[in-house]
């Protein structure tokens, strides 16, 4: 018996007659109808947001580990909701990127003074700068990865964070592909859409997402943009800080300190 997913991905509703496209299914969807309705009422009072500071990251992979035991994805897996980057950059201005199985168990096989990088061989005498970049969903103010849901299994809570709901998403890939950030993923047990939703499970009783909480060296924070009292607010409104990948118009809610042109 074909049940809802694999009706969804390889046909149209038919009703009375009519045929009903997939994108006209996002309107059956309870949960997104409920995180709409509900969050009427938060959008003028929470908005959140991330800030990462480059410049105390050390490539430890604590926050990689805690979000894989936090959210279920398997250890093992090559896939994972946050990862960390390593940048090395030469003083001729090459720049060499890696991140070993998303830096899960940081950057000790690989280590920079040995003088590898990957499949690279780098003189140490060479590196002008290196450093680490965490990287996660930015819970876009205007995310493509909702304009493009068929089916409304992506949506946007009143206080902006971008959910997946597991049950409706039928694993069509548009918003893996949408994303342009590639935080986008196939879950290996459940085999739908996945993405880090700044542990929204944790923040909406009052804790600090997983990978805040494991980070050692406070690189990761997070806080409400709306409220001009909040530490995270204060350094966002008052100091220089970055986003990525800023010319795609989907305004990114996790600003950088620190960010280096190389960055991408």
């Amino acid at each position: 018996m074909m049940n809802r997913r694999d009706f969804c991905k390889k046909t149209m509703i038919v009703a009375g007659g009519l045929v009903i496209p997939l994108a006209a299914l996002e309107v059956f969807n309870p949960k997104r109808l409920l995180a709409e309705k509900s969050g009427s009422d938060d959008k003028s009072n929470v908005r959140w947001v991330f800030l990462v500071d480059i410049h105390k990251c050390v490539g430890c992979g604590f926050c990689v580990k805690a979000c894989k035991v936090e959210n279920e994805v398997p250890y093992d897996a090559n896939v994972t909701r946050t990862w960390v980057e390593r940048y090395v950059v030469t003083k001729d201005g090459q720049t060499a990127i890696d991140s070993p199985r998303g830096a899960k168990d940081g950057f000790t096989t690989q280590k920079i003074d040995q003088g590898h990088l990957g499949d690279k061989e780098i003189d140490p005498a060479s590196i002008a700068k290196a450093f680490f970049v965490p990287k996660l969903c930015n819970q876009c103010d205007n995310p493509a990865c909702v304009q493009v849901c068929p089916v409304g299994a992506t949506y946007q809570t009143g206080d902006g964070i971008v959910l997946v709901d597991r049950s409706w998403c039928i694993g069509c890939g548009y918003c893996v592909m949408g994303c342009p950030y590639g935080v986008r993923f196939f879950h290996p047990v459940y085999h739908v859409a996945e993405k880090c939703n700044f542990c929204y499970h944790r923040i909406t009783k009052g804790m600090k997402p997983a990978c805040v909480d494991a980070c050692p060296f406070g690189a990761r924070k997070i806080g409400n943009i709306r409220d001009p009292e909040d530490p995270v607010s204060r350094i966002i409104t008052s100091e220089q800080v970055n986003v990525l990948k800023e010319e795609f118009g989907t305004k990114p809610q996790v600003f950088y300190l620190g960010l280096s042109r190389e960055v991408k």
